[in-house]
């Protein structure tokens, strides 16, 4: 069973504090599908993290932090074409973007660190 805390990741953290401000700044937004898509995506990465956290063993801890990976670059894609549409700010975009590399990054490291069962 994983030993982890999910509220006590640095990167659950980070994710779920992104998807608040995700949240927040798709309100704003007409387009209801990028907004829709945009915060299933935000949503999805912290939730991931925790539900794989959740679960017995480390290839499904692993699995659900593949998923939150995937998730995390889903919602990078949304900015870019945000971006492109007109629709949303790029420095505001450049930030979320860069946050999100990180994640994802983490994510990977994280990845990286458990046994391989």
């Amino acid at each position: 069973m994983p030993s982890h805390q999910f509220e006590d990741l640095e990167v659950w953290k980070r994710a779920a504090r992104l998807a608040v401000e995700v949240l927040k700044l798709v309100d704003s937004i007409k387009l209801y599908s990028l907004k829709d898509q945009m915060a299933r995506a935000a949503i999805s990465v912290p939730s991931n993290i925790a539900e794989g956290a959740e679960r017995d063993g480390e290839r499904e801890f692993a699995r659900f932090l593949r998923i939150a990976k995937g998730s995390a670059g889903e919602l990078r894609t949304q900015f870019y074409l945000g971006v492109r549409a007109g629709i949303i700010n790029p420095d505001i975009a450049n930030t979320h973007i860069k946050e999100l590399k990180e994640i994802g990054a983490m994510l990977q490291g994280l990845i990286r660190s458990l046994p391989n069962d």
